[in-house]
Order: structure tokens, then C-alpha cells, then sequence
């Protein structure tokens, strides 16, 4: 059956709209209202959670599977180098430009689209769709309470920038602040312990070190130092130095785990922003793995974190757009990416079984 164009322009328009609606995380109540206002007029039975929307498909029955659509409404703040207004971003031909238009608006309504689909053109499953929020910034009010208010879900569909490619895994993430200590001093009489010193042994450590478990799927365990600062003045050696470790883990090691090892190996003090970014992975014979499978599209292992770290089932992570344009100025989606995305998942919910 061919897909209706009213379900194509509708998912354009309405991405048009979306982006001219502050959200930033922690920030997107108007943006989570005109979402749920627009659902509504269209019949659906949906609910607002906080900043959250979530909604149920026609004839919701719990003795059914349940896939959920999942995508978040919430956009990072806009950087200095966009050469327009980022919440009133001029028309073009064949882009929609505009903050959060490719991370991840362009997900967000072709979810919508899909979903509202589906409510016309029933599948054996139920199908629940969550936009959600704080997903950038990980905050507390986002997927963590939506899930506290869901029926189970057996699987779920992960809406980010991917090019419409399948993302079977994606690394977690570890963020470690350290500090080096030491003692002040006077530079020109040598005295003082300088912890610049201290903090360059631990970061040698870090760039030479292998993690010796090694992930089929993800690869190494990576760890890169992005961040330092040490100093208040040129005579003055340094009693302490900061530095910021980021680490990408796989399916090999927990993030307590690393936490402990590197604990055992750096003089510094460490300190974890949060334990609980964790990789994500799906067993190669999941349903959701055979669907793409079967339509042939080409599988990955991503390298950024989403939702779906939050999620303890199975799921895979795709939608329009690309990753490379995501956080960065004059951000904007294609049109015909829109279109392949409102595509690309209805003909995906088609073919899978549950």
C-alpha cells in the first residue's frame, strides 16, 4: 500500500513549526505542549509528563507486544557561530534549518508521522510513541520517570541522527574530573610540590593505557583527556590541576569497573559525573535486528550515547539526519532526509513481526 502524502508534508510542516519553539533541556514545555496539542486535535490518546508527551495507539490492548517510538524533544543551547537566528531561521528550498531541526526534530516528527500511520493502518502490536525530554543533558526528568508511567514495552525504536542506518550498539559514556594536589610555591626559589607535574604523569598513564578486555562488536575501551586547567600566576607553581577524562565504554566493562581501575593506577583524585551512561548492544537474532536485516539496511555501532542507555530492553537506535550535524551552528535537515525517515519507519513497523 503507498504511503499517503499527507503523512510527508504533514511531518515537513510540522518540523517547520517545532523549530521555531525554545527547548532546551529542562526548557521544553511549550515545545512538549504544541507536540501534545497537535496529537490531540488528531484524535490520539496521549498524555503530558512534565516535559514529556507520551501516546498510545488506537486500541491499545496489554495483552499485546508493545513497540515504542522514542525520540527527544529537548535541543542543546546554540552555539556563537550560527550566521541566523537559530529560532528563526530563514525558508529554504530543500532544507529545514534551525536548532534541534537535525538533533533530533527530524526523528521527532517522523515518529509522529509513523505513529498517527499506524493509528489509521493497524499492526498486531500496540505501538507507543514517547517524546521525551532532558535527553541532552541527562537529567532526571526525562526517560527515567516516562518509563515509571509505561506499560511494558518489549522493544523500542531509538530516534537519533543516523542516516536512517540501523545502530545495533553505542558506546556509554564515563565522565571523570580529576585533580591533581599539590603545594604552593615561589617559581624562582623551586619550592612547592607542583601538581602540573602529578597531573602530567596520570595523563601519560591514561594516553598509553589499553584496556585489555577488548568488545567484538564496540571495539576498545576509549579514554582521551579533553580538558585542563592549573595556575593563578606565572611565579606561582601550582598546588592543584584539573583535568577532565572522557571515556567511551563498550559491553566488555561496567562503568564502576573503570572507575576502579583507574583508581588503582592515577595518584590523582577522581570523581565520576555519573556511573550510569552505560553501552547499549541487541542480540543479532532480535526481531528488530531481522527487520533490518530484511529491508537491508546497513547496520552500525554508534558512537554516541542517547535514551537508549536508559532503556533495559531490547532496542535499536535510527533515524533521519546525520550525527556529524548535531550540537553544530547553522544546523539544518533535508527535506527529502525527512521523507526518508517518515518512509524509512513506516515501512520498517510494516515488517516487523512481534
Amino acid at each position: 500500500m503507498k504511503i499517503e502524502e499527507k503523512y510527508f508534508s504533514d511531518a515537513e510542516a510540522l518540523l517547520h513549526k517545532l523549530v521555531r519553539i525554545v527547548s532546551y533541556s529542562g526548557e521544553e514545555n511549550m515545545a512538549a505542549q504544541f507536540v501534545f496539542n497537535y496529537l490531540s486535535d488528531k484524535g490520539t490518546d496521549c498524555v503530558k509528563v512534565k516535559n514529556n508527551v507520551i501516546a498510545y495507539s488506537r486500541d491499545f490492548k496489554p495483552s499485546r507486544p508493545t513497540l515504542m517510538l522514542n525520540s527527544h524533544l529537548d535541543t542543546v543551547k546554540a552555539g556563537s557561530g550560527y550566521t541566523f537566528d537559530p529560532l528563526n531561521p530563514p525558508l529554504s528550498d530543500d532544507r529545514i534549518l534551525g536548532l534541534g531541526s537535525n538533533d533530533a526534530g527530524g526523528s521527532v516528527v517522523s515518529m509522529i508521522e509513523t505513529f498517527l500511520y499506524f493509528n489509521n493502518h493497524p499492526v498486531s502490536f500496540n505501538i507507543l510513541l514517547v517524546l521525551s525530554a532532558e535527553e541532552e543533558n541527562s537529567g532526571k526528568n526525562g526517560m527515567d520517570i516516562v518509563l515509571k508511567k509505561t506499560p511494558e514495552i518489549a522493544c523500542a525504536i531509538v530516534g537519533e541522527p543516523t542516516g536512517m542506518r540501523v545502530a545495533v550498539a553505542e558506546r556509554g559514556l564515563l565522565v571523570v574530573d580529576a585533580i591533581a594536589r599539590g603545594k604552593s610555591g615561589h617559581a624562582a626559589r623551586g619550592e612547592g610540590e607542583n601538581a602540573i607535574y602529578t597531573a602530567i604523569e596520570d595523563i601519560n598513564w591514561i594516553r598509553g593505557y589499553k584496556f585489555p578486555l577488548i568488545s567484538d562488536l564496540m571495539g576498545e575501551v576509549r579514554a582521551t583527556v579533553t580538558q585542563i586547567e592549573a595556575g593563578v600566576q606565572h611565579n606561582v607553581v601550582p598546588d592543584a590541576c584539573k583535568f577532565v577524562i572522557d571515556i567511551r565504554p563498550t559491553d566488555q566493562y561496567t562503568n564502576p569497573q573503570i572507575m576502579e581501575i583507574l583508581k588503582s593506577h592515577m595518584k590523582c583524585d577522581l570523581k565520576a559525573r555519573s556511573l550510569t551512561n552505560k553501552s547499549s548492544s541487541i542480540h543479532a537474532g532480535h526481531p528488530l535486528v531481522k527487520t533490518a536485516d530484511l529491508l537491508e539496511i546497513e547496520k552500525y555501532v554508534s558512537p554516541t550515547t542517547s535514551d537508549w542507555m536508559r532503556l533495559s530492553l531490547p532496542a535499536i537506535k535510527m533515524g533521519p539526519g546525520e550525527s556529524s550535524r548535531s550540537h553544530r551552528s547553522d544546523e539544518y535537515i533535508f527535506k527529502s532526509e525527512v521523507r526518508q525517515g517518515v518512509e524509512g519507519y513506516i515501512n520498517f513497523v510494516k515488517k516487523l513481526e512481534l
